[in-house]
C-alpha cells in the first residue's frame, strides 16, 4: 500500500505558482480596463510605471483578500469553494480598486468597466478552478489510509472521510487493542495513518512510531490536545515548559474586540436597516404577530442574555415551553420565515445585542439555556467555550456544520479561544460573506454520544 509520492517535498509550491499564475492573469486584465477606461479620467494620469503601480495594489487587494478567505487552499477545498473564495476576492478587490479610482479621479466614475471586468474575472476563475482541480488530482492523487482505532464506533468518521473520496480512500480499519505486533505490521503497509479516538498511552506510543518511520499521520484531538497546542514556549530553564495561561483573552484583546464589534454593528446596521425594515413589515403583515423572537442564551462565565432574532415561525411554535428543534420542512416556519432563515437575514437583529455588548461579532454561538445544561451535563468542559462572549459567526459556524456533534463543536470553540487574535476575527469575518453562499442542513438538537466524551 505504500504510495510515496516524489512531488509531496513540492506541493505548497506547486499551490503558489499556480495561484499566482490566477493573480497574474486578472491583474494583467485589470490593468488593461483601467488603462482604457479609467487612467485618462484621473486628476494626474500615469504613464507607463503608473501602470504597474495600479496592478501592483490590484494583485495585492486581490491576494490578501483571497488569502484571508482560504483561496490558497488548492487542491484542499472542494471545487465550489474554491470559486466562491477566489470570486469574492476578486469582486472585493474590484470594489477596492474603485474606491481608490474615485480618489485619484476626484469625483466618481462608472462602474460599468470594473463590473463587466468582475464579471469577465468569474469566468476565468471558474475556468482556473476546474484546471487546478484537474491538476492537483493528477499530480496528487488520493492518499490510501489505514484506519486506527480503539473501543470507539469508527464509522461516523468514516463517512465523514467518504465525503472527500477525492483526498483520502480508506483502505482498511484496524483495531489496535489487538497484539502491538500485528498494530505495526498494518501501519508498515501504509504511509498515511488516521488514529482515531485512541486514548492517550497507546496513542503517543503510536504516534511516535509513525514519527520515527516517517509515515504521515493524522490525529482526532482530545480537548487537552487544543490547549496544549495553543500553549506558549518557555525557555527560563534548559528543560522546555510550555505555559498554558487558560484565562480567556488578555484585557488588550479584549478591548480591541470589543472595538471591533462597535465598528461591523454600526457598519452592518447602517447598511441593512432598510432590509431589515422590510422583513419587519413583511413579518407583521402576514400574521400581524410580534417582529422579532426573543429567547434566553448563555455567553461569557454562563451568565444569561435575550437574544434577538426575527421571528420566522408560527406564534407559539414551542408549546409550554418545550424544545422542539427546527427542521428543513416543519411546518412551523412561516413563507416569510422559509426565505430569511434560508439566506440567514433572520440574524440581523443581533447585530443590536452585539453593539448593546451582550454578544460579539465572531464568538462561540450562544446556546439555549436548556441546551447548555444538557451538554455540560453530558460533557462537563462544555463551559469552556464560555471563556468569551457568544457570537453571531464563529470559528464552528464556519468549520462546522448544523449536524456536527456537539463535542466536535467544542473543540472547534476552544481552536477559537485559544488562539485568538484580532486578525484572526477579520479572517472569520470575511469566511461568514464566503459560508452565506453554501448550502448546509439544518438537523435538530444533537445528543452527546458516549463515545465522544471521553478525554
Amino acid at each position: 500500500m505504500k504510495q510515496q509520492n516524489k512531488l509531496d517535498p513540492y506541493k505548497c509550491l506547486i499551490r503558489f505558482l499556480t495561484v499566482m499564475v490566477l493573480v497574474l492573469v486578472l491583474t494583467g486584465m485589470f490593468i488593461v480596463v483601467w488603462k482604457r477606461y479609467h487612467n485618462w479620467g484621473i486628476v494626474f494620469p500615469f504613464y507607463h510605471k503608473g501602470y504597474w503601480l495600479m496592478g501592483a495594489f490590484y494583485a495585492f487587494f486581490y491576494f490578501i483578500f483571497m488569502y484571508l478567505m482560504g483561496g490558497m487552499n488548492v487542491g484542499s477545498l472542494r471545487m465550489s469553494n474554491l470559486c466562491l473564495s477566489h470570486g469574492l476576492a476578486a469582486a472585493a478587490a474590484n470594489v477596492c480598486i474603485y474606491l481608490e479610482t474615485v480618489l485619484l479621479s476626484a469625483r466618481f466614475v462608472s462602474v460599468l468597466p470594473l463590473t463587466c471586468l468582475t464579471c469577465v474575472d468569474m469566468l476565468v476563475i471558474l475556468l482556473w478552478v476546474i484546471f487546478s482541480a484537474k491538476l492537483f488530482r493528477r499530480l496528487f492523487p488520493a492518499r490510501i489510509v489505514l484506519l486506527l482505532y480503539q473501543e470507539y464506533d469508527p464509522m461516523p468518521f468514516r463517512r465523514k472521510v467518504r465525503m472527500r473520496s477525492d483526498r483520502y480512500i480508506i483502505k482498511e480499519s484496524f483495531n489496535v487493542d489487538e497484539e502491538w505486533d500485528m498494530v505495526v505490521k498494518k501501519i508498515d503497509d501504509y504511509d498515511t495513518v488516521f488514529l482515531c479516538d485512541i486514548h492517550a498511552p497507546l496513542r503517543n506510543r503510536l504516534l511516535k512510531y509513525c514519527y520515527a518511520h516517517g509515515i504521515r499521520t493524522y490525529i482526532t484531538p482530545k480537548i487537552s490536545d487544543i490547549i496544549i497546542r495553543s500553549s506558549e514556549n518557555n525557555h527560563m530553564f534548559d528543560t522546555p515548559l510550555l505555559l498554558a495561561k487558560n484565562e480567556g483573552l488578555t484585557f488588550d484583546q479584549r478591548l480591541a474586540k470589543r472595538v471591533l464589534d462597535l465598528v461591523v454593528s454600526i457598519i452592518a446596521l447602517v447598511i441593512t436597516s432598510p432590509v431589515m425594515l422590510v422583513i419587519a413589515i413583511a413579518i407583521k403583515a402576514y400574521d400581524g404577530g410580534p417582529v422579532f423572537f426573543v429567547q434566553d442564551r448563555c455567553t461569557i462565565n454562563g451568565k444569561v442574555f435575550k437574544i434577538h432574532k426575527f421571528r420566522s415561525m408560527i406564534e407559539n411554535a414551542e408549546k409550554d415551553g418545550e424544545v422542539i428543534p427546527a427542521t428543513d420542512d416543519d411546518a412551523r416556519i412561516t413563507p416569510v420565515g422559509k426565505i430569511i432563515r434560508k439566506t440567514r437575514l433572520d440574524e440581523l437583529p443581533q447585530f443590536f445585542d452585539i453593539l448593546i455588548g451582550n454578544m460579539s461579532v465572531v464568538g462561540p454561538r450562544p446556546e439555549r439555556v436548556e441546551h447548555v445544561e444538557k451538554y455540560v451535563e453530558e460533557v462537563p468542559e462544555f463551559t469552556y467555550r464560555m471563556k468569551v462572549k457568544g457570537g453571531l459567526t464563529g470559528y464552528a459556524q464556519i468549520y462546522g456544520k448544523y449536524n456536527t456533534s456537539a463535542y466536535d463543536k467544542l473543540k472547534l470553540d476552544l481552536m477559537y479561544i485559544q488562539n485568538y487574535s484580532i486578525l484572526l476575527d477579520l479572517r472569520l469575518i470575511l469566511m461568514t460573506v464566503k459560508i452565506m453562499f453554501i448550502k448546509d442542513s439544518t438537523e435538530g438538537f444533537e445528543e452527546i454520544k458516549p463515545s465522544e466524551k471521553k478525554d
